[in-house]
């Protein structure tokens, strides 16, 4: 008759418990650094304390995972109404409010197209954007590749059902397969010969920040400047800690042309965080506390594809400065669709936000945020300065969602530096560009 197994005494726990809440010591003290390790080598858990410690490391690993934020078109950046959902009141915006007499729709220069993390070896992914469609892949050697999507054969897409083949594309209807390099047809499997006309067009790309971009240009002239590589984020010193996403209902010039708009920034983006996106409740003296410095200016020969913006933000409380809480923001605009946001404070330490802004359609902006920063700097610190940016871009979307584009603005001496980013940025068009009438003749409008 073999022995029944027995219960620890009340009080008591057995040895897998033990172990289980040894465990979680040691794992807790990993987390919390050198100093909680020495001690953890000092003491065991109880039962009270390992069911704390599980708690704590879950929100302790909940902290250090990236934050992750997706706004969908409606969500932000309209005033609801009555008796209508988000989604309505956002499609009866856009189609009774006034455009204007907008510049070319799409810019020519480098633009996201996905995260590179989005794109694994041997995957394809479609992407819609800048009125055409790509197929993005990624070879079995880890190199990128972005061709049109459309196989010239009979006009299949890569994208739904192709798959990668060594370096090359196959197509999902009959098995064609496309060089990512070249664009040269590498094989047709019922055919003796492959014609040498037979090839898909290659679209410039490359990575950098942690992104997959690609060159567009209306006449296909190929790149005349590089992306510049943070050597931070090249040398993984700088860690990705969020990602938020949002959907902006404007012409694209609409959001670089903010940095040289010195007016606005004080007006809605002084008020405290506090007060939230809703413009309608925002300018309250109570949350009054923040003060903004801003300077722009275009950068001169070989770069005059870059500018710059200094930002100095300040925190005044009851009429007093607080220098610890400053953060400087030097932020790097490189071409028509690329932000490069670098932050610098004296005890939170340093990173970047890489911004990027990418037409979806004429008026439908995706606008990305992500933040990397110091991997020895607790995570929620720039969690929450992703946070604090997302709130200050939502007042602006807000804007933009609602307002005309004036060809032609009032502007007054102090808003000088407005016009001078538009002659700055008007260098991303040329004769051939897209105007909004032409893209909406044609029949995918």
């Amino acid at each position: 008759m073999s022995a029944r197994p027995t219960r620890p005494p009340p009080g008591r726990v057995g040895p897998g418990t033990r172990r289980l809440m040894d465990l979680l010591g040691w794992a807790l003290a990993g987390l919390l650094g050198g100093a909680a390790a020495a001690a953890a080598g000092a003491f065991t858990l109880g039962p009270a304390g390992a069911t704390l410690a599980a708690l704590l490391l879950l929100l302790l690993v909940l902290l250090q995972r990236p934050l992750r934020r997706f706004c969908p078109p409606e969500r932000v950046g309209y005033v609801p109404e009555a008796g209508w959902s988000r989604a309505q009141t956002a499609h009866r915006v856009r189609r009774s409010r006034r455009k204007g007499q907008m510049p070319p729709v799409y810019p020519n220069g480098w633009f996201r197209l996905l995260d590179s993390a989005q794109l694994a070896r041997g995957e394809v992914r479609g992407v819609a954007a800048l009125g055409e469609q790509f197929a993005v892949f990624r070879d079995l050697d880890g190199k990128v590749h972005v061709v049109d999507a459309y196989c010239p054969h009979l006009g299949a897409n890569l994208a739904v059902g192709g798959r990668v083949v060594d370096s090359c594309i196959e197509c999902p209807f009959h098995g064609w397969q496309f060089h990512g390099e070249s664009g040269k047809c590498f094989k047709i499997p019922y055919a003796e010969k492959v014609p040498e006309f037979a090839k898909i067009k290659v679209w410039p790309s490359c990575e950098a920040g942690g992104m997959i971009i690609v060159w567009y240009h209306c006449d296909s002239i190929e790149p005349t400047w590089c992306v510049p590589e943070q050597e931070e984020l090249r040398s993984c010193q700088w860690v990705l800690r969020g990602t938020t996403e949002h959907f902006v209902n404007a012409h694209i010039q609409e959001i670089p042309e903010n940095a040289a708009d010195v007016a606005h920034l004080s007006f809605l983006h002084g008020p405290s965080l506090m007060s939230g996106v809703d413009l309608r409740f925002t300018r309250s003296a109570f949350w009054t506390f923040f003060q903004h410095h801003w300077q722009w200016h275009p950068e001169p020969e070989p770069n005059t594809h870059c500018s710059q913006m200094l930002v100095k933000h300040k925190v005044m409380l009851c009429g007093r400065h607080f220098p610890l809480l400053d953060l400087t923001v030097s932020a790097r605009q490189v071409g028509p669709g690329l932000v490069f946001l670098l932050l610098k404070h004296p005890f939170l330490g340093r990173g970047v936000i890489v911004q990027s802004v990418t037409p979806l359609e004429p008026l439908l902006q995706h606008v990305v945020h992500r933040v990397y920063y110091q991997h020895n700097i607790p995570a929620f610190i720039p969690k929450f300065i992703l946070w604090a940016e997302s709130v200050q871009i939502e007042r602006d979307i807000m804007i933009w969602n609602n307002k005309q584009y004036l060809s032609k603005p009032l502007l007054v001496k102090e808003d000088a530096a407005i016009q001078r980013h538009r002659r700055w940025y008007s260098q991303f068009y040329s004769k051939n560009s897209v105007t909004f009438q032409r893209h909406r003749e044609t029949l995918e409008w």
